[in-house]
């Protein structure tokens, strides 16, 4: 009897074996071929994408991530149909795993997104300064999540692409030489010719600034105690852009010192047109009253 068990058991698990044979090969095959078809397509793939002049990090995110993932997605899915699985169901629970993820992760999901709209508009690049939320340094590095940059103090500040992108972005090295504008004040009494004449002497020598295009001094604006100047000056590269904005203030400053030009403070003046007689009459009654001291003595 056990013999005829054996016998029996050993026969259906050998026709089982023959049985799913082909199937187990021919998910093998499936993978081999998706397999194949990723080695095959990803270097030309990346060569269409460099020729668009796509950011060699995003070129890495959409073929070796991206692409990579729904190839295996749809590897997985025709393998496991070759075996006689339930592919609708295994579907359906991708679906709502993914739905799920996505209601759990909907902040890096947006990082994310916003990540490939930076690598995708490139308003700014590895190396670049930019002043973003508050922010003033160098682009360090851009990931899908963040962009990383280091600031004047050589603080490191990781800021996530969302806010990146919702904010307002200056690019201070986009576009190679860069304009400084530095405010200085003179007094209202102070010809501006001449004020123009030293500050220009002054800073035309300064290390950093260039000579053509040529620095010049112009009126922003007539302030409340002051006639308010900029000084505008170019360099080569927004890496120095702060040093030389303090060089060229110093400059003026000591230039229109030397010059005897006056920088005035913050002042307010009132101008008193007429007084009622009925006021001085008051303020004469004030004037013959007894002070404090001689009440107490009194």
């Amino acid at each position: 009897m056990n013999t005829l068990l054996k016998s029996i058991d050993a026969e259906l698990v050998y026709n089982t074996i023959l049985r799913i044979i082909p199937d187990v090969l021919a998910a093998l095959a499936v993978l081999f071929g998706f397999w194949l078809l990723f080695r095959l397509t990803r270097k030309p793939a990346r060569f269409v994408l460099e020729k668009a002049n796509i950011h060699k990090n995003l070129i890495d995110l959409l073929i070796d991530n991206l692409y990579k993932f729904v190839l295996v997605v749809f590897a997985v899915i025709m393998a496991a149909s070759q075996v006689g699985l339930n592919v609708g169901a295994m579907l359906a629970g991708i679906g709502v795993a993914g739905i799920a993820l996505g209601f759990a992760a909907q902040d890096s999901l947006a990082n994310s997104i916003a990540g490939f709209l930076i690598f995708w508009d490139k308003p700014f690049e590895v190396g670049d300064l930019i002043s973003v939320a508050g922010e003033y340094g160098q682009v360090k590095e851009i990931t899908l999540r963040s962009t990383r940059i280091r600031t004047l103090n050589n603080t490191f500040v990781v800021l996530p692409n969302k806010g990146v992108i919702d904010q307002v972005l200056v690019n201070h090295s986009k576009h190679g030489e860069t304009r400084i504008e530095v405010p200085v004040g003179i007094a209202y009494k102070e010809h501006i010719p001449d004020a123009r004449k030293v500050i220009l002497e002054m800073v035309r020598g300064l290390e950093g600034v260039l000579q053509e295009p040529a620095p010049d001094v112009v009126v922003k604006q007539l302030g409340p105690s002051s006639v308010d100047l900029i000084v505008r000056v170019w360099i080569k590269n927004a890496r120095y852009e702060m040093p030389i904005f303090y060089r060229v203030m110093e400059a003026s400053k000591l230039a229109l010192d030397a010059a005897g030009i006056q920088i005035p403070y913050h002042h307010l003046q009132l101008f008193i047109e007429s007084i009622d007689d009925k006021i001085w009459e008051k303020a004469a009654q004030l004037s013959r009253l007894p002070s404090a001291g001689a009440i107490g003595r009194s």
